[in-house]
Protein backbone atom coordinates (compact mmCIF):
# COMPACT_ATOMS: atom_id res chain seq x y z
CA UNK A 1 0.00 0.00 0.00
CA UNK A 2 1.41 3.41 -0.98
CA UNK A 3 2.36 5.81 1.77
CA UNK A 4 -0.10 8.69 2.27
CA UNK A 5 0.80 11.94 0.57
CA UNK A 6 2.21 14.72 2.71
CA UNK A 7 0.33 18.00 3.05
CA UNK A 8 2.88 19.57 0.70
CA UNK A 9 2.40 16.86 -1.93
CA UNK A 10 -1.37 17.26 -1.69
CA UNK A 11 -0.97 21.04 -2.04
CA UNK A 12 1.22 20.60 -5.14
CA UNK A 13 -1.58 18.66 -6.83
CA UNK A 14 -3.85 21.73 -6.59
CA UNK A 15 -1.40 24.14 -8.25
CA UNK A 16 -1.52 24.44 -12.06
CA UNK A 17 1.44 22.91 -13.88
CA UNK A 18 3.61 25.44 -15.80
CA UNK A 19 3.22 25.48 -19.55
CA UNK A 20 5.41 23.12 -21.60
CA UNK A 21 6.35 23.05 -25.27
CA UNK A 22 7.14 20.26 -27.74
CA UNK A 23 8.34 22.69 -30.42
CA UNK A 24 11.61 24.39 -29.40
CA UNK A 25 10.97 27.31 -31.77
CA UNK A 26 7.59 27.95 -30.16
CA UNK A 27 9.25 27.70 -26.76
CA UNK A 28 11.82 30.31 -27.78
CA UNK A 29 9.10 32.60 -29.14
CA UNK A 30 7.12 32.27 -25.89
CA UNK A 31 10.14 33.01 -23.70
CA UNK A 32 10.95 36.11 -25.75
CA UNK A 33 7.33 37.25 -25.48
CA UNK A 34 7.37 36.62 -21.71
CA UNK A 35 10.73 38.34 -21.23
CA UNK A 36 9.54 41.47 -23.01
CA UNK A 37 6.43 41.36 -20.81
CA UNK A 38 8.64 41.06 -17.71
CA UNK A 39 10.45 44.26 -18.68
CA UNK A 40 7.15 46.08 -19.14
CA UNK A 41 5.97 44.82 -15.74
CA UNK A 42 9.18 46.13 -14.16
CA UNK A 43 8.59 49.44 -15.91
CA UNK A 44 5.05 49.56 -14.54
CA UNK A 45 6.38 49.03 -11.00
CA UNK A 46 9.03 51.72 -11.44
CA UNK A 47 11.88 49.22 -11.21
CA UNK A 48 13.84 51.09 -13.87
CA UNK A 49 16.72 53.41 -12.95
CA UNK A 50 17.70 55.19 -16.13
CA UNK A 51 19.40 52.52 -18.23
CA UNK A 52 20.31 50.33 -15.23
CA UNK A 53 18.59 47.03 -14.48
CA UNK A 54 18.34 43.88 -16.54
CA UNK A 55 16.45 40.61 -16.90
CA UNK A 56 17.85 37.69 -18.90
CA UNK A 57 16.57 34.29 -19.96
CA UNK A 58 18.44 31.25 -21.21
CA UNK A 59 17.66 30.34 -24.80
CA UNK A 60 15.93 26.92 -24.98
CA UNK A 61 17.63 26.02 -28.26
CA UNK A 62 21.14 27.34 -27.76
CA UNK A 63 21.69 26.71 -24.06
CA UNK A 64 24.97 28.62 -24.07
CA UNK A 65 23.20 31.81 -25.14
CA UNK A 66 21.00 34.25 -23.25
CA UNK A 67 18.45 36.88 -24.25
CA UNK A 68 19.25 40.41 -23.07
CA UNK A 69 17.52 43.76 -23.44
CA UNK A 70 19.17 46.23 -25.79
CA UNK A 71 20.79 48.86 -23.59
CA UNK A 72 19.07 52.22 -23.64
CA UNK A 73 15.56 51.03 -24.56
CA UNK A 74 13.06 51.87 -21.81
CA UNK A 75 11.55 48.88 -20.03
CA UNK A 76 8.02 50.01 -20.94
CA UNK A 77 8.87 49.93 -24.65
CA UNK A 78 10.39 46.43 -24.69
CA UNK A 79 9.06 44.02 -27.33
CA UNK A 80 10.20 40.48 -28.29
CA UNK A 81 11.74 41.68 -31.54
CA UNK A 82 13.96 44.13 -29.61
CA UNK A 83 15.79 41.45 -27.62
CA UNK A 84 19.36 40.45 -28.39
CA UNK A 85 20.88 36.99 -28.11
CA UNK A 86 24.37 36.83 -26.59
CA UNK A 87 26.73 33.88 -26.14
CA UNK A 88 28.96 33.15 -23.15
CA UNK A 89 31.82 35.15 -24.68
CA UNK A 90 29.65 38.26 -25.01
CA UNK A 91 29.15 37.98 -28.77
CA UNK A 92 25.83 39.24 -30.10
CA UNK A 93 24.26 36.69 -32.43
CA UNK A 94 23.55 38.49 -35.67
CA UNK A 95 20.79 36.30 -37.10
CA UNK A 96 18.58 36.19 -34.00
CA UNK A 97 19.05 39.63 -32.42
CA UNK A 98 16.96 42.78 -32.70
CA UNK A 99 18.02 45.95 -34.52
CA UNK A 100 19.69 47.71 -31.58
CA UNK A 101 22.92 45.87 -30.76
CA UNK A 102 24.05 47.82 -27.71
CA UNK A 103 24.77 45.33 -24.91
CA UNK A 104 25.04 46.45 -21.30
CA UNK A 105 28.47 45.14 -20.31
CA UNK A 106 27.65 45.13 -16.59
CA UNK A 107 24.57 43.02 -17.24
CA UNK A 108 26.63 40.56 -19.25
CA UNK A 109 29.36 40.24 -16.62
CA UNK A 110 26.90 39.52 -13.81
CA UNK A 111 24.31 37.43 -15.61
CA UNK A 112 26.65 35.31 -17.71
CA UNK A 113 28.63 34.35 -14.60
CA UNK A 114 25.46 33.20 -12.84
CA UNK A 115 23.99 31.43 -15.87
CA UNK A 116 27.23 29.50 -16.33
CA UNK A 117 27.51 28.62 -12.63
CA UNK A 118 23.84 27.66 -12.33
CA UNK A 119 22.54 25.45 -15.17
CA UNK A 120 19.22 25.20 -13.31
CA UNK A 121 18.60 28.93 -13.66
CA UNK A 122 16.47 30.03 -16.61
CA UNK A 123 15.81 33.66 -15.70
CA UNK A 124 17.76 36.29 -13.75
CA UNK A 125 16.56 39.76 -12.76
CA UNK A 126 18.56 42.58 -11.20
CA UNK A 127 17.70 46.21 -10.65
CA UNK A 128 18.31 49.13 -8.30
CA UNK A 129 14.90 49.32 -6.65
CA UNK A 130 14.24 51.88 -3.92
CA UNK A 131 13.68 49.74 -0.84
CA UNK A 132 16.23 47.09 -1.81
CA UNK A 133 18.88 49.78 -2.25
CA UNK A 134 18.04 51.25 1.14
CA UNK A 135 17.96 47.84 2.83
CA UNK A 136 21.22 46.89 1.14
CA UNK A 137 23.03 49.71 2.97
CA UNK A 138 22.42 47.87 6.27
CA UNK A 139 24.60 44.94 5.25
CA UNK A 140 22.23 42.34 6.75
CA UNK A 141 20.00 39.56 5.37
CA UNK A 142 16.23 39.47 5.67
CA UNK A 143 14.72 38.29 8.95
CA UNK A 144 11.87 35.73 8.97
CA UNK A 145 9.59 38.59 9.94
CA UNK A 146 6.45 37.88 7.90
CA UNK A 147 4.83 35.03 6.03
CA UNK A 148 6.08 36.53 2.76
CA UNK A 149 9.66 36.91 3.94
CA UNK A 150 9.68 33.18 4.79
CA UNK A 151 9.79 32.56 1.03
CA UNK A 152 13.45 33.62 1.32
CA UNK A 153 14.21 31.76 4.56
CA UNK A 154 17.72 30.33 4.19
CA UNK A 155 17.32 30.87 0.44
CA UNK A 156 18.90 34.27 -0.06
CA UNK A 157 22.46 35.48 0.28
CA UNK A 158 24.21 38.73 1.10
CA UNK A 159 27.07 40.09 -0.98
CA UNK A 160 28.64 42.34 1.62
CA UNK A 161 31.02 44.23 -0.66
CA UNK A 162 30.71 47.10 -3.07
CA UNK A 163 33.63 47.58 -5.41
CA UNK A 164 32.09 50.11 -7.76
CA UNK A 165 30.50 49.39 -11.11
CA UNK A 166 31.01 45.77 -12.17
CA UNK A 167 33.61 46.09 -14.91
CA UNK A 168 35.40 42.74 -14.93
CA UNK A 169 34.51 39.06 -14.98
CA UNK A 170 36.03 38.48 -11.54
CA UNK A 171 33.37 40.63 -9.88
CA UNK A 172 30.60 38.82 -11.74
CA UNK A 173 32.03 35.49 -10.61
CA UNK A 174 32.27 36.78 -7.03
CA UNK A 175 28.57 37.66 -7.07
CA UNK A 176 27.73 34.25 -8.56
CA UNK A 177 29.79 32.53 -5.85
CA UNK A 178 28.06 34.54 -3.13
CA UNK A 179 24.66 33.61 -4.57
CA UNK A 180 25.60 29.93 -4.55
CA UNK A 181 22.55 27.67 -4.90
CA UNK A 182 20.12 30.25 -3.51
CA UNK A 183 17.45 32.07 -5.49
CA UNK A 184 18.14 35.63 -4.37
CA UNK A 185 20.93 37.86 -3.20
CA UNK A 186 21.06 41.28 -1.57
CA UNK A 187 23.89 43.31 -3.07
CA UNK A 188 25.21 45.70 -0.43
CA UNK A 189 24.95 49.37 -1.47
CA UNK A 190 23.60 48.23 -4.83
CA UNK A 191 20.26 46.41 -5.15
CA UNK A 192 18.89 42.88 -5.38
CA UNK A 193 19.10 39.96 -7.80
CA UNK A 194 16.74 37.01 -8.21
CA UNK A 195 17.43 33.85 -10.23
CA UNK A 196 14.94 31.01 -10.72
CA UNK A 197 13.74 28.37 -13.16
CA UNK A 198 11.13 30.52 -14.89
CA UNK A 199 10.43 34.10 -15.89
CA UNK A 200 7.20 34.10 -13.90
CA UNK A 201 8.80 33.03 -10.63
CA UNK A 202 11.73 35.42 -11.06
CA UNK A 203 9.34 38.34 -11.53
CA UNK A 204 7.22 37.26 -8.56
CA UNK A 205 10.10 36.73 -6.15
CA UNK A 206 11.77 39.97 -7.26
CA UNK A 207 8.62 41.99 -6.54
CA UNK A 208 8.16 40.15 -3.25
CA UNK A 209 11.77 40.67 -2.14
CA UNK A 210 11.48 44.41 -2.78
CA UNK A 211 8.32 44.49 -0.65
CA UNK A 212 9.95 42.41 2.08
CA UNK A 213 12.83 44.89 2.28
CA UNK A 214 10.27 47.66 2.68
CA UNK A 215 8.32 45.74 5.33
CA UNK A 216 11.41 44.95 7.43
CA UNK A 217 12.64 48.54 7.43
CA UNK A 218 9.16 49.77 8.33
CA UNK A 219 8.80 47.22 11.13
CA UNK A 220 12.30 47.91 12.48
CA UNK A 221 11.60 51.64 12.54
CA UNK A 222 8.27 51.17 14.32
CA UNK A 223 9.83 48.81 16.86
CA UNK A 224 12.72 51.19 17.55
CA UNK A 225 10.27 54.05 18.12
CA UNK A 226 8.57 51.95 20.81
CA UNK A 227 11.76 50.69 22.36
CA UNK A 228 10.98 47.08 21.48
CA UNK A 229 12.22 44.44 19.05
CA UNK A 230 10.31 42.89 16.18
CA UNK A 231 8.94 39.40 16.83
CA UNK A 232 10.47 36.90 14.43
CA UNK A 233 8.86 33.71 13.16
CA UNK A 234 10.38 30.65 14.82
CA UNK A 235 12.72 28.50 12.68
CA UNK A 236 10.39 25.50 12.39
CA UNK A 237 7.45 27.62 11.24
CA UNK A 238 9.66 29.63 8.90
CA UNK A 239 11.00 26.45 7.30
CA UNK A 240 7.52 24.98 6.91
CA UNK A 241 6.24 28.19 5.32
CA UNK A 242 9.26 28.30 3.02
CA UNK A 243 8.49 24.79 1.75
CA UNK A 244 5.28 26.14 0.27
CA UNK A 245 5.88 29.80 -0.52
CA UNK A 246 9.56 29.55 -1.42
CA UNK A 247 9.15 26.83 -4.02
CA UNK A 248 9.58 27.26 -7.76
CA UNK A 249 6.08 25.89 -8.25
CA UNK A 250 4.60 28.61 -6.04
CA UNK A 251 6.71 31.34 -7.61
CA UNK A 252 5.54 30.40 -11.09
CA UNK A 253 1.91 30.17 -9.99
CA UNK A 254 1.99 33.42 -8.01
CA UNK A 255 3.82 35.30 -10.75
CA UNK A 256 1.54 34.32 -13.61
CA UNK A 257 -1.29 36.74 -12.65
CA UNK A 258 1.11 39.66 -13.21
CA UNK A 259 1.38 38.58 -16.83
CA UNK A 260 -2.35 37.91 -17.09
CA UNK A 261 -3.01 41.44 -15.82
CA UNK A 262 -0.60 42.94 -18.33
CA UNK A 263 -2.26 41.01 -21.15
CA UNK A 264 -5.65 42.26 -20.01
CA UNK A 265 -4.41 45.84 -19.90
CA UNK A 266 -2.63 45.69 -23.25
CA UNK A 267 -4.99 43.33 -25.09
CA UNK A 268 -1.97 41.43 -26.35
CA UNK A 269 -1.51 37.67 -25.84
CA UNK A 270 1.03 35.17 -27.09
CA UNK A 271 0.29 33.76 -30.52
CA UNK A 272 2.78 31.56 -32.29
CA UNK A 273 2.92 31.58 -36.07
CA UNK A 274 5.41 28.99 -37.35
CA UNK A 275 7.77 30.12 -40.07
CA UNK A 276 6.71 28.84 -43.52
CA UNK A 277 8.47 25.68 -44.56
CA UNK A 278 10.92 25.98 -47.40
CA UNK A 279 9.86 24.25 -50.59
CA UNK A 280 12.20 22.54 -53.00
Amino acid sequence: MAAPLSKFDLWKKTVPVPRTFSDPLEHRAFLKFRLAQAYRIFGKYGFDEGVAGHITVQDPIRKDCYWFNPWGVHFKFMQPEDLILVDQAGNIQENESGPSRWLNGVAFLIHSAIHQARPDVVCIAHSHTTYAKAFGTLGIPLDPLTQDSCAFYKDHALYDEFNGIVDDMEEGVAIANALGSKKAIILQNHGILVSTESIESTVYFFISLEKCCQAQMTADQAAAARGIKTRLIDPASAAQTYEYLGSELWGNFAGTPEFDLLEGEEGKRFEYVPAPKETA
